[in-house]
């Protein structure tokens, strides 16, 4: 007895970020698919709110030397193109805003739940220690959910 094997479903070519300020979370979020994912690949992101940007966030992604460049955050209002393969949420009201806005569009809507590092207290380094966490957890979520399902090697630098 054969089984069939399946072909691996392709990378979205268009895939956006939503979170609740695109401070954190969705910034990082994009940075790292971009610099993960094939070059065709459109990645942009968003929040439901706007935030201001969070310098926690270039000292991290610094670290594993990735740049937001001059990027500010934007709100979903400001995306100039809004039509995507793919929304990864990563928080509960991004999730929410993302389904309400794609209820009449074929688009996959996936929540991915990401902790949010601000409520982290303590000295920088344990603050920093929480930005690192989030950055973390979100290149595996892209190589496990988006490279490997899709089967694609990551990279390895």
């Amino acid at each position: 007895m054969s089984v069939a094997s399946e072909e691996p479903a392709k990378i979205p070519k268009s895939i956006l970020f939503i979170c609740g300020m695109n401070a954190i979370r969705s910034p990082m979020a994009e940075v790292l698919a971009r610099s993960m994912l094939p070059s065709g690949t459109y990645v942009a992101s968003a929040g439901v709110r706007l935030g201001e940007r969070d310098p926690f966030v270039d000292v991290v992604m610094e670290e594993i030397d990735l740049s937001l460049g001059k990027r500010q955050p934007q709100t979903l209002d400001d995306l100039e193109d809004d039509f995507f393969d793919l929304i990864i949420t990563l928080a509960p009201e991004a999730h929410h805003a993302a389904l309400e806005l794609t209820r009449s569009n074929a688009v996959e809507v996936v929540y991915w739940p990401t902790l949010d590092p601000t409520v982290a207290a303590g000295t920088r380094e344990q603050i920093l220690s929480a930005y690192r966490d989030v950055r973390n957890h979100l290149a595996v979520l892209i190589e496990q959910r988006l490279l490997r399902k899709n089967g694609v090697k990551a990279e390895t630098a």
